[in-house]
């Protein structure tokens, strides 16, 4: 055997393209995700030594969220530019 032909066929298998479609729902999901813990969590989290900063918290929810609307934008953008 030709281990060049193994060694693409390997790299093949474990290739994981990673599309607008799915950064679009794991920015949408996380956005969602970190809004409602920005909500709903309080500063102090339980009995531990832990700090939650809300206004980080809630600064990256929405940049996240400004991530996902831009993937939106982009994807509505090559819709109405296809020929």
């Amino acid at each position: 055997m030709n281990r060049h032909t193994d060694c693409s066929r390997v790299e093949r298998a474990m290739a994981f393209p990673l599309g607008l479609w799915d950064l679009s729902l794991w920015t949408a999901v996380m956005a969602m995700i970190l809004l409602v813990t920005s909500e709903l969590l309080s500063p102090h989290y339980g009995r531990t030594a832990l700090m939650i900063n809300r206004k980080r918290l809630r600064m990256v929810a929405l940049i996240v969220a400004l991530v996902f609307l831009a993937t939106v934008v982009y994807r509505v953008y090559q819709i109405v530019a296809a020929p």
